[in-house]
């Protein structure tokens, strides 16, 4: 189990705890625990043969410990199995319902008995939520709502777990004998935001014969946190892990493992265009070949690189693969000199723990540096946000001090001295213009009243836009991927307005975000506005997320050029201050 997992793990059974109306002291307990696994930079399992050092890590005490121990030696955690076998597993579906905590849920239990989303739906279509203590019509109107928006998002995956998975099955075939490749295919490769479900190939001498492939597929199905076989056949085994998520892994012959490549990478829509080039052309191509009409003999199949280059193509990254005119462009060699993780150089959105951070100025400055960026922002929240600690006009003025001594401590980066400040209802930022002045950078990010009405959090945003403190709006439309739907504004017309006034727009790469979208992003860039990916770090490991920030602007065909923190230290510094072309 890797610390997701485990933290999963110790997260459900807390909520389960809360449902259960048991002490809040121990339900906190897990909850810190989880937290404190979650950020925790080294993988448990390394570390739990040697309990003095688990027991270094703030929130893990002996029983905590004895909890962990036992998650590894038996792949379960009691407590947890308990709890699942009294209220169902059903219950943690609901607990994925935006609104739906464990409190409502164990009054809905506790009245009804029911404990599953059709259940509830029912009840709340019949009226019946709203006669429980504390709701009403309006709450249930609202439960009704988020129901509807499970059910569409229910089977899909943000894209680090999916990475994660994938990873799994990689490490678990790759020392197999006559594996040579396992790679990722489908939507994670194309970079897609969500993940529906996972297309894994694998090539090698074991994938030759019939009696080759079917020892290969025991060995793949030994696979950990497989939960479910649903299909298995001589070059194929599709499977369900742990969590729902489908697999997919097919078995090729080296020679066709190119064809494949491309047929399974997809999408559909960008297949469909190509194949129908591949016969105008005089040949057809299919997951084994590309191959002549006339004859049925095949062209090219090892690699995707010679089956776009016999199409007359220029090869067309998989981010781009959507049919959303990369054909005529590769067709035209016209296609953009796409952004690269080796691009940027600097990451300026990221916390300490002087807000919610879990890390120093100097620890998170360090790990800046060693990622090989030239600066970095430390950007802790304004005062609005006082769950986090947000600081008000007194000590973001001693923050700023702080940072700029941090910055003389270290060589070999440039610290900037930042805040994310939040736009208030009414469009005003959080914190005084004199202070915000004082700031080599300021993101204006909405972080409540999700639901004004779309002409009013228009404005709202406008006005933020217009503030001639503000350098970029922060994950600007505020969505949460597979929790909370995107706040309802005119982004157009905020675009044009943030092009008006060189405010840039940020892509938060933090992967249940990835905002702003690939449309998004496109339509800045149509209206020539600048973009800054950040990370939105609260920890040193949260760097790395970078990546699926860099995947969404390829999805967008952004360029170096289009984004701001490729450009050195001295003009990054003034294009914060609005001068950038």
């Amino acid at each position: 189990m890797d610390n997701k997992a485990l933290a999963g793990i110790l997260y459900e059974t807390a909520d389960l705890l809360e449902i259960d109306g048991q002490d809040s002291f121990r339900i906190r307990s897990y909850r810190n625990a989880a937290e404190a696994i979650e950020a925790f930079p080294q993988q448990i399992a390394d570390l739990i043969a040697e309990p003095k050092k688990v027991l270094g890590i703030p929130g893990i005490g002996k029983g905590m410990l004895a909890n962990l121990q036992e998650m590894f030696r038996d792949g379960k955690l009691s407590l947890h199995s308990e709890m699942l076998n009294k209220y169902k597993p059903s219950m943690l579906d609901l607990l994925k319902i935006q609104g739906l905590g464990p409190k409502t849920i164990a009054l809905i239990w506790s009245a009804y008995q029911v404990c599953d989303v059709e259940g509830v739906g029912k009840l709340a279509r019949e009226g019946k939520i709203r006669e429980l203590p504390r709701m009403g019509e309006k709450q249930e109107q609202k439960l009704l709502k988020a129901i509807e928006d499970y059910r569409r998002i229910a089977g899909r995956f943000l894209i680090d777990a999916a990475e994660i998975q994938a990873q799994k099955i990689v490490e678990h075939l790759k020392g197999y004998a006559g594996v040579e490749k396992v790679t990722s295919a489908g939507s994670l490769r194309r970079g897609r935001e969500t993940v529906g479900d996972l297309d894994i190939l694998v090539t090698g001498k074991a994938c030759c014969d019939e009696a080759s492939r079917q020892e290969l597929i025991a060995h793949i199905i030994k696979l950990p946190g497989l939960m479910e076989i649903i299909a298995s056949g001589d070059n194929k085994v599709s499977f369900r892990l742990r969590g729902g998520m489908q697999v997919d892994v097919r078995l090729l012959p080296p020679e066709s493992f190119g064809a494949a490549m491309q047929y399974f990478t997809g999408s559909k829509a960008h297949n469909v265009a190509l194949r129908q080039r591949a016969l105008k052309m005089g040949y057809t191509l299919n997951e084994y070949s590309l191959a002549n009409v006339d004859d049925g003999k095949p062209v090219a199949n090892r690699t995707e690189e010679e089956i776009y280059s016999l199409l007359k193509l220029d090869y067309i990254p998989p981010e781009l693969r959507e049919n959303g005119g990369e054909i005529d462009a590769a067709a035209e060699h016209a296609l953009p000199a796409l952004i690269t993780k080796e691009d940027l150089q600097g990451d300026v959105h990221m916390h300490t723990v002087e807000t919610d951070g879990r890390n120093t100025i100097l620890e998170m400055a360090e790990a800046a540096k060693a990622k090989g960026y030239k600066y970095m922002a430390i950007t802790d929240h304004s005062k609005n946000l006082a769950f986090a600690n947000g600081l008000d006009d007194k000590r973001a003025v001693e923050h700023i001090q702080r940072i700029h001594d941090a910055d003389k401590q270290i060589d070999g980066i440039t610290i900037f001295a930042g805040i994310e400040v939040d736009i208030l209802g009414d469009g005003a930022l959080d914190l005084s213009d004199s202070v915000l002045e004082q700031m080599d950078l300021v993101i204006a990010s909405v972080h409540s009243q999700f639901g004004q009405a779309p002409a009013e959090m228009t404005e709202r945003l406008l006005k933020a836009v217009s503030n001639p403190n503000t350098s970029f709006l922060g994950h600007p439309t505020g969505r949460l991927l597979l929790r909370r739907e995107a706040y309802q504004f005119d982004i157009e017309a905020v675009i044009k307005a943030a092009a008006k006034h060189k405010v840039a727009m940020e892509l938060n790469s933090y992967p249940d975000r990835l905002d702003l979208c690939d449309r998004h992003l496109r339509l800045a860039k149509q209206h020539g506005v600048k973009i800054v990916i950040n990370t939105d770090s609260h920890h040193t490991s949260h760097l790395e997320k970078i990546r699926y920030g860099i995947l969404q602007a390829r999805r967008a065909w952004l360029t170096k050029d289009d984004v701001l923190n490729t450009l050195p230290v001295k003009k990054f510094a003034g294009a914060m201050k609005h001068h950038w072309s």
